[in-house]
Protein backbone atom coordinates (compact mmCIF):
# COMPACT_ATOMS: atom_id res chain seq x y z
CA UNK A 1 0.00 0.00 0.00
CA UNK A 2 3.12 2.45 0.35
CA UNK A 3 3.18 2.81 -3.63
CA UNK A 4 -0.26 3.80 -3.59
CA UNK A 5 0.22 6.45 -0.38
CA UNK A 6 3.47 7.35 -2.76
CA UNK A 7 1.39 8.02 -6.44
CA UNK A 8 -1.19 10.01 -4.04
CA UNK A 9 1.53 12.04 -2.83
CA UNK A 10 3.01 12.81 -6.39
CA UNK A 11 -0.63 13.69 -7.70
CA UNK A 12 -0.61 16.24 -5.16
CA UNK A 13 -4.09 14.79 -3.81
CA UNK A 14 -5.41 13.71 -0.66
CA UNK A 15 -8.80 11.89 0.95
CA UNK A 16 -9.54 15.23 1.72
CA UNK A 17 -9.37 16.66 -1.78
CA UNK A 18 -10.52 14.19 -3.40
CA UNK A 19 -14.11 14.10 -1.29
CA UNK A 20 -14.69 17.60 -2.18
CA UNK A 21 -14.59 16.77 -6.00
CA UNK A 22 -18.34 15.89 -7.06
CA UNK A 23 -18.66 11.85 -7.40
CA UNK A 24 -18.89 10.93 -10.93
CA UNK A 25 -21.32 8.00 -12.60
CA UNK A 26 -20.13 4.82 -12.34
CA UNK A 27 -20.32 2.85 -15.06
CA UNK A 28 -20.78 -1.16 -14.94
CA UNK A 29 -17.06 -1.99 -14.80
CA UNK A 30 -16.27 0.17 -12.47
CA UNK A 31 -15.17 2.84 -14.99
CA UNK A 32 -16.83 6.39 -14.57
CA UNK A 33 -19.05 6.55 -16.92
CA UNK A 34 -18.06 7.45 -20.19
CA UNK A 35 -14.08 6.55 -20.13
CA UNK A 36 -12.80 3.52 -21.34
CA UNK A 37 -9.28 2.11 -20.76
CA UNK A 38 -6.29 3.21 -22.64
CA UNK A 39 -3.44 1.11 -22.98
CA UNK A 40 -1.92 2.75 -20.06
CA UNK A 41 -4.43 1.82 -17.50
CA UNK A 42 -4.44 -2.07 -19.20
CA UNK A 43 -0.52 -2.13 -18.91
CA UNK A 44 -1.14 -0.84 -14.88
CA UNK A 45 -3.62 -3.35 -13.85
CA UNK A 46 -1.18 -5.80 -15.48
CA UNK A 47 1.68 -4.76 -13.61
CA UNK A 48 -0.04 -4.90 -10.45
CA UNK A 49 -1.86 -8.01 -10.56
CA UNK A 50 1.42 -9.37 -11.69
CA UNK A 51 2.99 -7.90 -8.50
CA UNK A 52 0.36 -9.24 -6.34
CA UNK A 53 -1.32 -6.22 -5.27
CA UNK A 54 -5.22 -5.86 -5.76
CA UNK A 55 -5.81 -2.56 -7.24
CA UNK A 56 -9.54 -1.38 -8.40
CA UNK A 57 -10.10 0.21 -11.85
CA UNK A 58 -10.79 3.50 -10.49
CA UNK A 59 -7.39 4.03 -8.42
CA UNK A 60 -5.55 2.30 -11.64
CA UNK A 61 -7.20 5.60 -13.31
CA UNK A 62 -6.15 7.99 -10.43
CA UNK A 63 -2.45 6.57 -10.45
CA UNK A 64 -1.99 6.49 -14.25
CA UNK A 65 -3.81 9.88 -14.74
CA UNK A 66 -0.94 11.30 -12.43
CA UNK A 67 2.05 9.71 -14.19
CA UNK A 68 0.44 11.06 -17.17
CA UNK A 69 0.51 14.34 -15.94
CA UNK A 70 3.78 14.22 -14.34
CA UNK A 71 5.08 13.03 -17.97
CA UNK A 72 3.44 16.25 -19.84
CA UNK A 73 4.91 18.56 -17.30
CA UNK A 74 8.40 17.26 -17.12
CA UNK A 75 8.86 16.83 -20.98
CA UNK A 76 5.87 19.76 -22.16
CA UNK A 77 4.56 16.92 -24.82
CA UNK A 78 1.49 15.63 -24.64
CA UNK A 79 0.45 11.87 -24.78
CA UNK A 80 -1.31 10.60 -27.72
CA UNK A 81 -5.15 9.85 -26.61
CA UNK A 82 -4.48 6.16 -28.06
CA UNK A 83 -2.10 5.21 -24.96
CA UNK A 84 -3.53 7.46 -22.09
CA UNK A 85 -6.34 9.47 -22.07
Amino acid sequence: MDFLKKAQDAMGGSSSNQQQKPQQQEGQTGQPAGEKQDYGDKAFGFLAKKSGHNVDDKTGEKITDGARGVYEKMTGNKVDPKYSN
